[in-house]
Order: C-alpha cells, then structure tokens, then sequence
C-alpha cells in the first residue's frame, strides 16, 4: 500500500512513540491509557501507513525494525512540535516586541494613555503605542482588521459583540483661571455660574449645548456658552488667558496647571469610560498582559 498522509493520524504517532519506548504492546497500551487490542490496532495501521512491519515478536516483547528506528528521533519531534504549538505562548514583557493600537478621545489620551504610558514604559520599553482618533462608524471594522487592537469609548458606544470592561466612572467639575474674579474661597451659586461666559468641548465642532445645558434646562436656567472648541486639549490654555469658565471632567481638571478647580452649583450626569476589543486578541497573551496593565493603572488614580 502506498503511503499516504490522509491515513495518519496524531494518536498513531503517539501510539508509534509509546511502543518505540515501552517495546511493549502491554505497556504502551498502559501508557496511552488504552486497552491492547486498540494498540494492536493502531500498530496494524501503522504497518499499512509505513509499509513495514515496524516491530517483531520475541519472548520479551517486541524488537523495532530498522524503518522503526529511523522514524524515532523525528516521531518525537513531531509530537514535541505539536504539543508546543497546543501550549500558550508565554510573554515576557520586558522582551516583548509589539505594536499596541488605541481608539481614543483626546479626553482618554490625556485621562488615560498618559498614566497608561508611563506604566507600560517602565515594564515593557519594547512595545510600540499608536493613538489613533475615534470613528464610531469604522471601529468595529478596525477592531475585527486589526488596524485598532483597543478602543477606549463609553457602553453607550460599545457594540454588544465586543468584548468590554469598565474603566472607571467620570464626573464634572468646574474650571476656571486661578485669578479669575469669581475663584474666590467660597463655593459657586447657581447665579454665578450662569451668570459667566462660558466654553465647551463638542467633538463634533460647532455645538453651543450639552449636558450641562440640559442639566440647567431640568431646573429652569440657562447658561451663555461663547466658545466652542472640539478638543479638551485646547480649552486650558484658553481658560488661562480668559474670563471663561468651563465644565470639565474631573480627571482632566486635576491636571490643569494655573487653574481652579470648583464643584458645580448643580448635578450634572458624568459618564462611564469602557475598554472594548474584539474576539481576535481576546485570549491572546500579549494583548491581555496590556489590558491588564491598563486596569491596574486606572485603578490606582
């Protein structure tokens, strides 16, 4: 019979390992943790895949041929191979070569990936990080391609297919230049806080109002909102410079040198940060050592 690779299979090579060692068809039976016959059998089909009799029968059991022997060293390697290519691949941070793509807001990049970066630094120095913008139309696309390995977005925004985690719960505080007439000792009143010009972030550029506005609506007031920016990274240098007051997530503000930090006269709703990523790197070791190191991080601000 010529030999053909659609007849064999992987028990028959650790079948054809264990008698190469046992020499015994009793023992290897014992070893694979099946009965004789069924290595009698297997030993039959190795015969035909071989197209040689492989082991004869003497008074202590059986003796390879020369065909067996030639097969050993490389059935061993196979089964080595196989069995490495079944384990986990282990990861090593500190070796670790990589690229790790992020989603995010200019919000997150400076909530976030700034804390986020000089953890992974210290632990990893040979992992790459891009940052790239938000598109809530083409993220699920970049998460399934593997153009974005993580997106930091809200569960308002997350897919349900995606694989998510809570980072961390925001809220809004107020933010205004440190000498700014209204930074006094005493708490805001609602007359003050309408009562100023205000700016605002709107990602998507040109909006007046948010949720501050209908917070204020909710209670019957208004406020006058003159600027409006579309990055958060701007809005401290503009509020150093001017009578502006701004409503900021609170882990923004806490870093805005120069600047006032004041709670406001109302309640206004924060939000939830999420990390979300897709099927494709969730049980991949690298990708989950990073998000881990993600969590811990966030955790600890």
């Amino acid at each position: 019979m010529k030999p053909d690779i659609r007849n064999m299979d992987l028990n028959l090579l650790k079948a054809l390992d264990a008698l190469l060692d046992e020499r015994s068809v009793t023992r290897a039976a014992d070893r694979l943790a099946l009965t004789q016959p069924a290595v009698s059998g297997m030993l039959t089909r190795l015969r035909e895949c071989f197209d040689d009799p492989l082991f004869t029968r003497t008074q202590r059991g059986i003796v390879p041929t020369l065909r067996a022997l030639e097969l050993a060293g490389p059935v061993k390697m196979i089964l080595a191979e196989v069995n490495n290519l079944l384990l986990p691949k282990a990861f090593e941070p500190a070796d670790a070569v990589m690229t790790f793509t992020i989603a995010a807001t200019d919000y997150a990049l400076s909530a976030v990936v700034v804390p986020f970066m000089a953890a992974l630094r210290k632990a990893a120095p040979g992992i790459r990080v891009a940052v790239l913008p938000v598109d809530g139309e083409r993220l699920y696309s970049q998460l399934e391609r593997g153009e974005v390995d993580i997106a930091l977005i809200t569960p308002e925004t997350t897919l349900p297919d995606l694989h998510a985690r809570r980072l961390f719960d925001e809220d809004y505080v107020c933010l205004l230049r440190a000498d700014h007439p209204e930074a006094g000792p005493n708490p805001l009143s609602l007359e003050q806080f309408c009562s100023l010009d205000h700016a605002l972030v709107s990602y998507l550029g040109g909006s007046f109002s948010g949720v501050t506005d209908e917070a204020l609506a909710k209670v019957g007031r208004s406020r006058r909102v003159t600027l409006s920016v579309n990055s958060f990274l701007v809005l401290p240098e503009i509020l150093r410079v001017s009578d502006l007051i701004a409503v900021v997530p609170r882990r923004l503000a806490m870093h805005a040198h120069g600047l006032k930090m004041a709670e406001p006269p109302l309640p206004i709703p924060g939000f939830t940060k999420t990390v979300a990523w897709h099927e494709r790197t969730h049980r991949d070791a690298g990708y989950r050592w990073l998000r881990e190191l993600l969590f811990t991080t966030l955790a600890k601000k």
